[in-house]
């Protein structure tokens, strides 16, 4: 208490207490806090306050219990009662319950028997929903897989798109269909691959079979040309006609007997070209088409060049040139099937940059291999077949004029042989001929040497057998040979797809290179051989006489042959007439000198003595043998033209007047004795004797004239 009387905490006490008492006790550690925070020793007042205000409450509970404490002794008092008879009933409820057990005991596992069954058949239900969801699923995929083993890889590719956009959505919270979403790409892949792997054994293969390919399409455009041949024979026609014959199931619109009667071959029937469909289809589903163009178009170009390099000894044989013919055939037509049976795998402008590369190769392969040719029946047989291989490619519509370009340039290269080839047959011929006119003993003789060679004299024809004929064995065999170039000529100028006025011209022009330039340098040659004596050039100047008679029977040949008018104006002549007058010039010129040196080899033979006394009264040795020499000797130029006769007559005798004037006139020759003159006067009338009633030769004219210049 303070001075004054009052107590200054009573209030706040009294709330405090009061909030104890109506205050969680765990709330009381803060409102006892507070009695601490107020003034020093405030906390013994609020004990002092809390033990009045406890003692109150004691009082009360204490009034309380005292008010109640009867009813609480007659409750007792009840209970105790009571008790007997709850332990009784506890008994009861004790069996009761015992009674229960046992009975829900039986129940109580039928009921979880049957909750079982129904969670199973709940289980079941939701098991079959879900297989119903999932087994569409699980048959595509082995529907996937047999695709796969059987090798349907485009229809697998559909499958697994379905799988990915219909099926697998439908299951996706399955872990198997996770598996098998993360598969479908290996599996793509694995496609891909194996796809590509079959692609590189077609084309492996495809080297393999081209080479069938091409033989095949080659042989069909082959029976082709000649069903051709012959219907143009019958026809009398000249036309030209694409082939027929079809190795990519496509024939051109026309068609005849003999495609009808024979099985046109396709390319499907040597090659399978499904790895290349399969193939294609395969990338274009999966979004990589050009890279499958690409990979195609890549390997296809380096096989074209494999296939267009040559063997190095390809020109032997036709085989080799036939078997890379063969290759190059079966390689585009393979394109072209291609080309047609897919939709943009191969184009057009891809097609002739190929067909372009391998132009320029094929010719440059064979202008390089065909020069080396020297047989002119391997040249033929090389024209044939690339006459052949170029029909065939045409009917693929392949431009083919650079191969018939080159063609005109291997028949110059064929002539070429052609003139080696009989220059060795004149050459044969004239070695072989005895240069003495063709004894006919019968008339079958005289016809057969009339069939050979075109001759008439009606003298000889009006003569009794056996008689004979002016020109020697080789002049038939020479115009036979000549008709025999002309026919081997003509070969390679057939299928050339030329006109008639053509060819007519490449026959004149090569049967006037073989007259010009090898017949008469053969006969030039024959004309210089050393064995060649004057019996030989007189018979040589009389066989040039008849050949160049012969050839306008040569220019009817032609003619036959071709139909062209040589009155045409393009058309060439043959220039046989300046060709036999050569040889003839290069003869009588050669008569003339052998005469000559025939001469100097007798006047060398002269042993005059001129310092002899007197003459022996008689002609020399020496000269008499001349004279025999020189009557033989113009009794065969009786067959010349008398010009020729008369022209190594003049010259004979002018060339031995000049040889019996220079020796008089030697300068070793210091005198001569009456005797030696008289002697070499005896020798020069000799002459004038023996050659005065000579013909054609004016022999004694010449001799006068030798006379003269050495007056005696």
């Amino acid at each position: 208490p303070t001075e004054s009387g009052t107590d200054p905490f009573p209030r706040s006490h009294e709330r405090i207490l009061q909030e104890i008492e109506s205050t969680d006790t765990a709330c009381v550690g803060p409102t006892l806090r507070s009695v601490y925070d107020d003034q020093p020793n405030a906390h013994k007042r609020f004990m002092e306050k809390l033990e009045v205000r406890i003692r109150n409450h004691d009082r009360e509970i204490e009034k309380m219990c005292n008010f109640h404490h009867q009813g609480f002794v007659d409750a007792i008092t009840e209970l105790l009662k009571v008790r007997a008879d709850a332990e009784k009933l506890m008994g009861q409820v004790t069996d009761t319950n015992r009674r229960l057990q046992d009975a829900g005991r039986e129940v109580t596992a039928q009921t979880e028997e049957v909750i079982r069954c129904r969670i199973q058949q709940r289980n079941m239900t939701t098991t079959v929903e879900r297989l119903q969801l999932c087994i569409p699923v699980l048959e595509m995929y082995s529907k996937l897989k047999e695709q796969l083993e059987s090798k349907r890889y485009y229809a697998a590719l559909k499958t697994m798109e379905q799988l990915e956009k219909v099926y697998i959505p439908r299951v996706s919270r399955y872990r198997f269909c996770q598996i098998m979403a993360e598969n479908l790409p290996k599996l793509r892949e694995d496609i891909k691959d194996i796809s590509m792997s079959d692609l590189k054994d077609f084309l492996e293969s495809i080297r393999k079979h081209s080479d069938k390919i091409g033989e095949t399409a080659m042989k069909q455009a082959q029976q082709h040309r000649t069903f051709n041949s012959v219907v143009q024979k019958h026809d009398s026609g000249m036309g030209y006609t694409k082939p027929v014959y079809s190795l990519n199931g496509r024939t051109p619109t026309q068609h005849n007997g003999l495609a009808a009667e024979e099985g046109v071959l396709t390319a499907q029937d040597l090659v399978d070209f499904s790895p290349v469909y399969r193939c294609l289809h395969i990338y274009t589903v999966l979004g990589d088409r050009e890279t499958f163009e690409n990979y195609y178009r890549k390997q296809r170009k380096k096989q074209a060049r494999l296939v267009l390099q040559p063997q190095s000894n390809m020109q032997e044989t036709v085989e080799g040139y036939r078997r890379y013919f063969n290759q190059i055939v079966g390689f585009f037509l393979v394109e072209d099937h291609v080309l047609h049976s897919t939709q943009g795998l191969l184009t057009r402008a891809f097609t002739d940059e190929l067909w372009n590369m391998a132009l320029s190769k094929i010719t440059a392969v064979l202008r390089t291999h065909s020069s080396y040719c020297s047989d002119p029946d391997l040249v033929l047989q090389l024209k044939n077949l690339i006459v052949i291989f170029a029909d065939t490619l045409q009917g693929y519509g392949y431009p083919v004029n650079r191969l018939f370009d080159l063609l005109f340039e291997i028949r110059d290269q064929y002539n070429e042989t052609l003139l080696k080839k009989w220059a060795l047959v004149f050459r044969e011929i004239f070695e072989l001929d005895n240069y003495s006119p063709i004894p006919v003993e019968t008339e079958e003789e005289y016809k057969s040497v009339i069939s050979r060679f075109p001759f008439h004299d009606a003298e000889i024809e009006k003569q009794d057998f056996p008689k004979k004929l002016p020109m020697s064995q080789s002049v038939p065999q020479i115009y036979v040979q000549v008709k025999e170039f002309i026919y081997a000529s003509l070969k390679f100028s057939e299928s050339l797809h030329r006109s008639w006025t053509e060819i007519d011209d490449m026959l004149r022009k090569s049967t006037n290179l073989l007259l010009t330039r090898t017949l008469s340098g053969c006969l030039q040659n024959l004309i210089k051989k050393p064995h060649i004596g004057l019996t030989e050039l007189v018979q040589i100047i009389i066989n040039t006489t008849h050949l160049e008679q012969a050839c306008k029977y040569l220019e009817d040949f032609i003619t036959n042959i071709t139909n062209v008018s040589p009155e045409t104006v393009h058309t060439t002549r043959l220039y046989g007439l300046s060709t036999f007058k050569d040889a003839r010039h290069a003869a009588e010129g050669e008569i003339y000198t052998k005469l000559n040196q025939k001469i100097d080899e007798f006047i060398q033979l002269a042993d005059y003595d001129w310092g002899m006394p007197e003459s022996d009264g008689q002609a020399s040795g020496y000269l008499m043998d001349l004279i025999n020499f020189l009557r033989s000797t113009f009794q065969v130029f009786t067959h010349l033209p008398g010009k020729v006769a008369q022209t190594a007559c003049m010259s004979a005798c002018k060339h031995l007047s000049t040889s019996l004037m220079q020796m008089l006139l030697d300068s070793e020759l210091k005198q001569i004795s009456m005797g030696a003159v008289q002697q070499f006067n005896l020798d020069v009338i000799q002459c004038e004797l023996h050659y005065f009633t000579l013909q054609p030769c004016s022999l004694y004219r010449a001799l006068l004239y030798t006379t003269a210049l050495f007056p005696i």
